[in-house]
């Protein structure tokens, strides 16, 4: 990697550490590159990425931003795995991770809250951004139909009276 190169990744990075929901920070020692290429599809799946880590470099590329307190977590060979819903990248590190004792969860950070492996894993069990819209979504049309059948109850009423006096009177 020639300097160009390094300055443009320092670069990436640090946009990727500004913007991000949340970074996760993992050793993948002994991963098999079908192992690690399945984690990067899993992780694109969900709206994720993943990147190898150049220790050095990653620890210029969080000077200035808010996750700078994470850089003793890049010793090692390292990953970061992020998204921009602060879920995806915890989640689907934490579940590759269940699956493969080779990654083992370092931490990571979400905006300038430092997270430790446990709050990794704490915050891959939430529900996505997606599944949270989806619930609330659900909250709200509930009542709305509540309301439709309530304020339609008597005239439904009022309709099957009729029905039963017109068929009466139709029957004598």
């Amino acid at each position: 990697m020639d300097r160009a190169e390094k300055r443009e990744f320092v670069t990436d990075l640090h946009g990727v550490f500004n913007t991000s929901g949340s970074v996760v920070v993992a050793h993948y020692a002994g991963i098999t590159v079908a192992q690690m290429n399945d984690l990067r599809t899993k992780m694109r799946a969900a709206g994720g990425t993943v990147k190898v880590a150049k220790n050095r470099l990653a620890k210029i590329a969080l000077q200035g931003t808010e996750s700078e307190g994470m850089q003793a977590l890049f010793t090692g060979q390292t990953l970061i795995a992020y998204s921009e819903d602060p879920v995806v990248a915890p989640k689907v590190a934490s579940e590759f991770a269940k699956g493969n004792d080779k990654l083992v969860i370092l931490g990571g950070a979400m905006g300038a809250t430092g997270l430790d492996a446990e709050g990794v894993k704490a915050l891959a069990t939430l529900p996505s951004l997606d599944e949270l819209r989806a619930k609330l979504v659900g909250m709200i049309s509930t009542p709305a139909t509540r309301i439709a059948q309530v304020v339609n109850a008597p005239a439904a009423q009022l309709a099957r009276v009729f029905g039963a006096y017109a068929r009466k009177d139709e029957a004598a």
